[in-house]
């Protein structure tokens, strides 16, 4: 089954959200077979070894890389959606909502963001700044050998912001409209942008298609997760982190990254993003926000806070979302 009515879909990601904030992905399942992410990586590590040939002109190469995206989208998908009929032929229907919403929580990632972010600042409290360099290159792209400590909790509080977006709000987003299969569908192309749709030469043609896919499939949940920030912030400062995601979003290198990071720089009253260096190259980023760029320890866990909260709003939203689709039906 590939299609379901929101009545069915709507409690799917609201019980998939507080499932995973209650348990996140078991350690010894992780041991034992993996994460669905790892299943979906293998997939596409191993199309990208067969089809993206260097000796190939960029326009096949972008043509292959459609054909890879597909591949990568419709082989897991089509393996849920045959299991999902299955599972609804042998069991009862309430029991299938809970199944769709426990494998869909295995593709959200609120516990584990809190657990990698929070860890950089135990880093800089605990063990100074090296420690916290160390910790931080665990979640993010950029060069950490050089950062100072503000940089560092200003690198964990972005990607506290972009994932908060791009691995909790997106899946349960996509979880929403279609259930488990939606979730599997934002994770394939997610996945597939994160390792082959970088500008280098490598995969700037073969990982266009990934790229300009995931950018779209972002941009509601990039919005979405700008909102629950807002909203998990005081009241009296909705306003100035309304005009500050206004004025600095567009101005984001990502058509999606700065919608939660302007309203978490917004409600930390401190600035983010700014030049940093990728590759040993100093980029030209503008600042966004408009407190002071000396993020600290406390700053961070002030994001942590406001994150927690965000959570917690998205959940209560679903939650009546899921009632009324359920009244509604």
């Amino acid at each position: 089954m590939l299609f379901f009515p929101l009545s069915i879909t709507l409690p799917v990601a609201a019980l998939a959200a507080g499932m995973e904030a209650a348990w996140g992905y078991p350690a010894p399942l992780l041991n034992m077979i993996g994460h669905p992410v790892m299943w979906i990586g293998a997939l596409i590590d191993r199309l990208e070894h067969v089809l993206n040939r260097m000796d190939t002109s960029e326009r096949t190469r972008r043509l292959l890389g459609f054909v890879a995206l597909t591949l990568i989208i419709a082989i897991p998908v089509t393996l849920t959606a045959g299991l999902l009929g299955v599972g609804y032929t042998l069991l009862p229907a309430p029991v299938m909502l809970l199944v769709q919403a426990g494998l869909a929580s295995t593709l959200v990632a609120q516990r584990s963001l809190w657990v990698h972010v929070q860890a950089v600042g135990t880093a800089l409290r605990h063990n100074g700044l090296s420690a916290g360099r160390k910790a931080v290159s665990m979640i993010v792209g950029r060069d950490t050998s050089a950062l100072d400590e503000a940089a560092v909790a200003r690198a964990a509080l972005e990607s506290l912001a972009e994932n908060f977006s791009d691995g909790i709000v997106a899946p349960l987003f996509w979880t929403a409209l279609f259930g488990l299969p939606g979730a599997v569908f934002y994770k394939c192309v997610n996945t597939a942008d994160s390792m082959i749709g970088h500008l280098n030469p490598r995969y700037r043609a073969f990982g266009m298609a990934a790229a300009k896919l995931d950018d779209l499939i972002n941009l509601p949940a990039s919005r979405l997760a700008a909102l629950c920030l807002m909203l998990a912030a005081p009241r009296q400062q909705w306003t100035h982190i309304w005009r500050t995601i206004k004025r600095d979003a567009p101005h984001h290198r990502s058509p999606n990254a700065g919608w939660p990071e302007a309203a978490m720089a917004a409600a930390l009253n401190t600035l983010l993003a700014g030049p940093r260096s990728y590759g040993g190259k100093m980029t030209k980023d503008p600042w966004i926000g408009s407190g002071t760029s000396g993020a600290g320890v406390a700053d961070l866990e002030r994001g942590l806070r406001l994150y927690r909260r965000a959570c917690g709003v998205l959940i209560a939203g679903l939650l009546c979302a899921a009632l009324g689709g359920m009244i509604g039906a």
